[in-house]
């Protein structure tokens, strides 16, 4: 995994104040659109590197992603 993807992982286990705050983050620490990082993320779910590196903070956005899923 690159350094970019493990900076993805981290910012995603931090919690943030309010809205916005998040995208915010994405655009100044990542210096990407809040869309690509999202794209991103959801590839870093399905790679088991990312499972293997963090697996409280993979299985949890899986868990999340999934139940979005199932309400559509």
């Amino acid at each position: 995994m690159s350094a970019h993807d493990l900076a993805v992982l981290a910012l995603e286990r931090q919690s943030f104040p309010g809205p916005g705050a998040k995208e915010r983050a994405v655009r100044e620490r990542l210096g990407m659109t809040p869309t690509r990082y999202y794209q991103l993320l959801n590839a870093l779910l399905d790679d088991p590197r990312a499972l293997a590196h963090d697996p409280v903070t993979v299985n949890r956005l899986r868990r999340i992603r999934d139940a979005r899923r199932e309400r559509r």
